[in-house]
């Protein structure tokens, strides 16, 4: 069960992040990518920082999460 929690995740925050970043190209399996490498950038960088981490569905994890996969689609979009 936690697995598919995961991807559903996933999948909520890489649509998010593609609206937000107004991504062209949208996709289910585009948008669960994006939102699991998204928390694990945001996550990485969050818990560096001593922000929080990206371990359990919080408020404050999904905003983590979706931060990162803004920052993924900014990079991707810079190469």
């Amino acid at each position: 069960m936690g697995l598919l929690l995961w991807i559903l995740f996933g999948a909520l925050v890489g649509w998010i992040a593609s609206k937000i970043m107004h991504s062209r190209r949208h996709g289910l399996i585009r948008n669960i990518i994006v939102g699991l490498i998204g928390s694990v950038i945001g996550g990485t960088i969050a818990s560096s920082l001593g922000f929080g981490s990206v371990q359990a569905f919080t408020l404050d994890g999904f905003l983590i999460a979706t931060g990162g996969a803004i920052l993924l689609i900014w990079l991707l979009r810079k190469l």
